[in-house]
């Protein structure tokens, strides 16, 4: 079974996270497959709208932390497993198709990040979104540290980033991060819907308009992605890092 699917409903290339029974938890193989998905999506012709969302009852709930020892077992898996997250970045933001999500239950660290990934987000009402990553000593990517002050204000990021307090549905509206809010059972149609509005319009003005805002952001955000990749895998490789992921569980249970 692959943890992330695609397929092409008429001009929108649908993107599912597919790892239900972990919430669709981040692993290497999710990181795989979701990466394959996305290049589907981008590679295909007749897709005009990328949609993404996740099976079963989240988006996605961050890092896999019982995965933790394998990601950090050395140097180089360290560095592949955060590569791989990062290349989940260029890929959303540096294609010039856009990126409609509709995103349910959670959206934790790395979800929250590709939520703020998207260029349009329809989020269901039960939505809940933070970063743990100040909590187990880790450290945020997906171009945050660039995109979340430039979208809330330096004061409001540094607070989400740091205090790590989960933000609704409705507070993530209020600070224009998600577009609509809805009932859980609509947030897939109203989504879809959006991406085909979008899809009927020129797909070369869209894709024009998507790069060059993204271009727009300027160098500023790659050096980001770039700067929390090594900020990260310093991270991982702090000594006691395993032990404050472990103290974390245990105090999540």
């Amino acid at each position: 079974m692959s943890y992330a699917l695609y397929k092409r409903q008429g001009a929108i290339g649908v993107v599912t996270l597919n790892r239900p029974e972990r919430l669709n938890a981040i692993s290497g193989e999710l990181l795989s497959a979701f990466s394959a998905a996305l290049n589907a999506a981008i590679g295909d012709a007749e897709a005009a709208v990328i949609l993404l969302h996740g099976e079963g009852r989240a988006f996605c709930s961050g890092d896999d932390l019982k995965e933790f020892d394998i990601q950090s077992k050395n140097d180089a898996s360290i560095k592949a497993h955060i590569s791989a997250i990062q290349e989940i970045t260029h890929l959303l933001m540096g294609c010039d198709k856009p990126v409609v999500g509709a995103l349910h239950g959670y959206a934790v660290g790395g979800g929250f990040e590709w939520l703020l990934n998207c260029d349009l987000v329809v989020a269901a009402e039960n939505l809940v979104a933070f970063f743990p990553e100040m909590d187990w000593g880790q450290f945020v990517t997906g171009g945050v540290t660039h995109l979340l002050p430039q979208s809330i204000g330096h004061q409001r990021a540094m607070e989400l980033l740091l205090l790590g307090e989960r933000q609704s549905a409705e507070q993530l509206l209020r600070n224009g991060l998600v577009n609509r809010v809805v009932a859980l059972e609509e947030t897939y149609d109203v989504a879809f819907g959006l991406a085909e509005k979008i899809a009927a319009k020129s797909r070369f003005s869209v894709s024009r308009l998507k790069t060059l805002i993204n271009q727009g952001l300027g160098a500023s955000l790659w050096r980001a992605v770039e700067l929390e990749q090594e900020v990260t895998i310093e991270a991982f490789s702090q000594p006691g890092a395993a032990e404050r992921v472990a103290g974390f569980i245990t105090r999540k249970k």
